[in-house]
């Protein structure tokens, strides 16, 4: 094996750029049309609901425009509160606030590390009240309007649990499906559960138009309503008339015909993905490591391979497996701060139970991009094996 590919930086997730990117970029080129009107657009937004079973799909910049356009979409307004994963980038909470509304964050189930339907029916059933035919939040007064659960890792949320509530409740559930484009729970492909569902093709996500995001819906006026938000809010096109405030949010047709060629390769990427992760929860099944797994009737779509590292079993924390592996060019991430300890965030109504400080303390995703050879799983396991004092020490540390 050469020094070359023997000691090559492992990065944590890149993009696979090896189906039809340069043809149909080369075809939009030559067209003439590289802004956000033009047949890429419309072909990638048919494909992609067509793929997630839904009839209308918008595409957006990125993925935080659409989660702020889908807030707007639902009927969020400014002084609303809205439920939403505590362990979640920043991004999502941070779209709650560009609609003027205040997060309400919601921690995670022990298992499966998503957003806890028990915790949220805790919070409506015995922290709000219905005034006026509003819920409203008994602590704040505020109007609590809608649910963001986040797919955390590609893996589904209980969405039929939080659907059940939303609409017990009369609330809005919107879908952050970052991550999760091609998970399933049950028969249903994610992001056609919910009332919008919002994706992201950011360039370490599943695939990837280098930025991008994606409104999914089913309701028609939902849809015509997000193309209205996002296109300026252009009431006549010849005038320029405009009469609310509107946003630049559509997606152009340069980065369309790179998230086609990607959609192309989407089940094979996803395979791969959980490929990836089956490798590592065979060869790294040892004492004080805990793998992020499916849950029953959920398909995820394992976007990073994630460990729990218990330091009394292994010697070392998640940060100091994670510096000893970066200085073997091997790339690893703790998962995000979640939003209840963020500075950004201070002062939002929490509902905690202690899951996601556990995670965030413990919980490394390794690299888990589909073009990883067999020869890199290798060298990541073994470099593990050796970093680990108590690893070695295991069955699983002999046979490798």
């Amino acid at each position: 094996m050469s020094e070359n590919s023997s000691n090559r930086f492992l990065p944590l997730s890149e993009p696979c750029l090896q189906g039809n990117e340069w043809n149909y970029v080369r075809e939009c080129l030559d067209s003439g049309w590289i802004s956000s009107v033009g047949e890429f657009v419309n072909r990638f937004e048919q494909r992609v609901a067509d793929y997630a079973g839904v009839k209308y799909a918008v595409a957006t910049v990125n993925g935080t425009s659409a989660l702020h356009t889908a807030l707007l979409v639902a009927g969020v307004r400014p002084e609303d509160e809205v439920l939403v994963s505590t362990l979640t980038f920043i991004a999502t909470a941070n779209a709650i606030r560009y609609a003027g509304a205040h997060p309400v964050l919601i921690d995670s189930e022990a298992r499966w590390w998503q957003m806890d339907p028990q915790l949220v029916e805790d919070f409506l059933r015995n922290r709000c009240r219905v005034v006026d035919g509003e819920l409203r939040n008994c602590s704040t007064g505020r109007r609590v309007s809608a649910i963001m659960p986040v797919h955390v890792l590609g893996h589904p949320v209980n969405l039929e649990a939080l659907d059940t509530l939303a609409q017990e409740f009369g609330l809005r559930l919107l879908e952050d499906a970052a991550e999760s484009l091609g998970a399933s729970w049950g028969t249903r492909r994610i992001g056609n559960t919910a009332d919008i569902a919002c994706v992201s093709f950011n360039g370490n996500k599943t695939i990837t138009c280098g930025g991008g995001g994606m409104l999914l819906t089913n309701r028609r006026e939902d849809a015509d309503r997000a193309r209205y938000l996002t296109t300026q809010a252009k009431d006549d096109a010849v005038e320029y008339i405009h009469n609310e405030i509107g946003f630049n949010y559509r997606m152009t047709t340069v980065l369309a015909a790179i998230g086609l060629a990607q959609l192309e390769q989407l089940d094979g990427f996803v395979h791969r993905r959980r490929e990836i992760a089956a490798f590592y929860r065979a060869q790294l099944s040892l004492p004080g490591l805990t793998w992020h797994t499916d849950a029953p009737g959920a398909r995820s779509t394992d976007w990073l391979s994630t460990v729990l590292i218990d330091p009394l079993q292994t010697g070392l924390t998640a940060v100091q497996l994670r510096d000893q592996l970066q200085q073997a060019r091997i790339q690893t991430r703790r998962l995000w701060q979640p939003m209840h300890l963020s500075p950004a965030h201070a002062g939002c109504e929490a509902v905690l139970n202690g899951t996601a400080d556990r995670l965030f303390a413990q919980a490394l995703s390794f690299p888990s991009t589909p073009n990883l050879q067999a020869a890199d799983l290798q060298r990541i396991v073994s470099s593990v094996l050796q970093i680990l004092p108590a690893a070695a020490q295991g069955p699983a540390g002999r046979a490798a």
